[in-house]
């Protein structure tokens, strides 16, 4: 028999005697890993995994895979994870395991709930480290695959999951790792404010801080129950636009507070989402472990009777105003299905802080952070409350001054002026008006060209004040201008007529009747050519520079260009002569191929432009005569051909 027959017969048996095969469904939701000390001088652990799984959409079959979980313990040193001996962990879940969670939606209060399944197995066993003081120790487990149904990362249905937590080596002290108080929440509605605890205890009194972070994968769709595999493991791919920290579409954004723990959002648009939270101890001021929480966030198009809702005008976390320049703060509401409404300002110590009002004012009595409860249909059926912040620093106020000379490409110095009477001023943003922008406090600034510039400076303290102001900055119109460029015949004169300032300074002097006028005469007795250069200042003190070069040469001469193309794009739009070492001209006349002529002048100044009338001249040859009069009262006829074009 073929080795691939034979591979295939032991396949089909193996099925027929009911040997249990790996299923890789679609049914890891989240999970949490903690461990506890349980004795210190031997270095003994007790570890808790905690998997949640789809019962809804997975498969039955591999939730009962799920036991006994592979667990692996591995020794970190450095870079270096060693496999730690007679540590093969195949731990049974506890009984009665898998237990099915609430799914909280008891409540009559809520429209259109969607079915829900979750079940949650535990698996807790000991481990026994020893106390080498210099190593930490990654306890992990892998499995394979996620909800299918995931929509912020890459192929979930072929994405495992590695769960891991770490032992922290003796140096930083014995420690048991914070343990979530409570389940995350199954069912998220829709444009619906979102409060939910994520916060830990702690069994050392560490201190404890929160974050949004990665999750990762591991296992895959060709071995789902692997060995679990040491360090370093790679981070899950989230589809564009969504990140660790930004998880889910909503509006304000996902936010978590990073000492309560607090997280607030509303969720924007329906899906299942991975969101992963960090919990950090520190000890005398070192952060020493990390506890990670993993689970799907189901955002549907459920809905609350009654949500009571305070808007988020501020960046800050849960916060609805930070308001800095006044005491007294106006409040919105945009609560749907109240009939009646309660709010509590939070000032400590008094009762008279309240208001029964849809959208009250009130009047602090004192600067701080006040939590502002509001509660919606209080005491019925149906009721609602949400708790927002309210920051009260007064005052602050944006503000800046600028120096220097106001001209183009000379530096301008920007100086914050802004005030704080609480916190310090740390942010700023400034918007210079021609595109260009700026974070630092106090910047320079250059302008290519003069004009009127309005500049706006938005400045923050710590606290999270913020301000803007706006002030005009008029740069200079400085446009140095020498003159065009000319040709001249040996013999004449030139009136130059320089522009721009009031002090001009011309070099060289050669052949001028001033150096240090806009005007000067220029008389040039043989053919040469001159490059000048004008030095101007204006009366605002801009200082800039600008050339005319004079050629001189031996004789009259008139020149029209071959071909013009007269479509409009501003380059070489008319045909006009240019004439050097006349006077006058007498005719300027171009006739089409008919002998019919189409354009006139006398002016050296007007050209013609390829109309007839109102109509466009037909693209081709024709030809022109002119006549001038020269210095000395002698008339010259010229022709030629042009081309017109487009």
């Amino acid at each position: 028999m073929r080795l691939k027959d034979l591979l295939l017969f032991l396949g089909v048996l193996l099925i027929g005697l009911g040997v249990p095969q790996a299923t890789f469904a679609t049914h890891i939701v989240g999970a949490d890993f903690t461990y506890r000390l349980l004795d210190r001088a031997s270095g003994t652990y007790q570890i808790r995994l905690t998997i949640f799984q789809d019962c809804l959409a997975g498969d039955p079959t591999a939730i009962s895979q799920d036991n006994p979980a592979k667990i692996r313990v591995y020794r970190l040193r450095g870079t270096t994870a060693t496999l730690v001996p007679n540590l093969d962990l195949d731990v049974n879940w506890q009984p009665g395991n898998p237990e099915t969670v609430d799914p909280g939606f008891s409540n009559s209060c809520i429209n259109n709930p969607p079915p829900t399944c979750l079940k949650r197995s535990v698996f807790i066993s000991n481990i026994t480290v020893g106390t080498d003081s210099t190593s930490s120790y990654i306890v992990t487990y892998q499995r394979c695959c996620r909800n299918a149904q995931v929509n912020n990362i890459a192929n979930p249905d072929a994405t495992g999951a590695t769960y891991f937590c770490t032992i922290p080596p003796l140096t930083a002290g014995f420690n048991s790792s914070a343990v979530f108080k409570t389940d995350p929440p199954q069912i998220i509605c829709i444009n619906t404010p979102l409060v939910y605890d994520n916060s830990a205890t702690d069994a050392d009194g560490d201190s404890l801080s929160y974050e949004l972070c990665e999750a990762y994968e591991g296992a895959s769709t060709g071995d789902p129950i692997p060995e679990p595999l040491p360090p370093p493991y790679q981070r899950l791919r989230y589809i564009s636009g969504l990140t660790p920290a930004n998880p889910f579409p909503s509006n304000p954004v996902v936010q978590i507070n990073p000492r309560t723990g607090l997280l607030t959002a509303k969720p924007t648009l329906q899906g299942r989402y991975i969101v992963t939270v960090c919990c950090n101890e520190w000890r005398q001021g070192v952060k020493i472990n990390t506890t990670k929480r993993e689970f799907q966030f189901v955002v549907t198009s459920c809905s609350k009777a009654v949500v009571a809702d305070i808007p988020q005008y501020s960046s800050e976390f849960n916060t609805y105003i930070v308001e800095c320049r006044s005491n007294t703060i106006k409040f919105d509401n945009i609560s749907t299905g109240g009939f009646e409404y309660h709010w509590d300002f939070g000032v400590a110590g008094t009762n008279s802080d309240t208001s029964n009002l849809l959208s009250p004012t009130f009047t602090y009595p004192d600067t701080g952070v006040y939590s502002v409860k509001l509660v919606v249909n209080p005491g019925s059926t149906c009721s609602d409350s949400i708790v927002r912040l309210v920051k009260v620093y007064p005052s602050y106020k944006a503000d800046f001054d600028f120096s220097g000379t106001l001209c183009p490409n000379v530096p301008i110095q920007f100086t914050d002026r802004s005030s704080s009477r609480y916190g310090e001023i740390i942010r700023w943003r400034w918007d210079f008006g021609d595109g260009r922008f700026s974070a630092d406090r106090n910047p320079a600034q250059y302008y290519l060209q003069g004009g009127d510039y309005q500049v706006r400076l938005v400045s923050g303290n710590s606290l999270g004040c913020q301000d803007t102001v706006t002030k005009l900055v008029a740069v200079e119109r400085f446009k140095p201008f020498a003159g065009n460029d000319t040709i001249i015949v040996k013999g004449e004169s030139i009136l130059f007529n320089a522009s721009g300032g009031v002090q001009y300074q011309w070099t060289p002097g050669t052949y001028l009747s001033s150096s240090t006028t806009p005007n000067p005469i220029g008389t040039y007795p043989d053919t040469t050519t001159i490059l000048y250069t004008v030095d101007i200042v204006s009366a605002n003190g801009c200082v800039g520079k600008d050339d005319i070069r004079v050629r001189v040469v031996g004789q009259a001469a008139l020149f029209v260009p071959t071909a013009f193309t007269p479509n409009g794009d501003g380059v070489n739009d008319y045909v006009a002569p240019i004439a050097i070492g006349y006077r006058q001209l007498e005719f300027f006349r171009i006739f089409n191929r008919f002998g019919e002529m189409v354009f006139e002048s006398n002016s050296f100044e007007r050209g013609w432009d390829g109309y007839l009338g109102n109509r466009t001249a037909e693209i081709g040859a024709y030809y022109w005569v002119a006549s001038t009069i020269d210095r000395y009262g002698k008339q010259d006829i010229s022709k030629g051909d042009l081309t017109l074009l487009r």
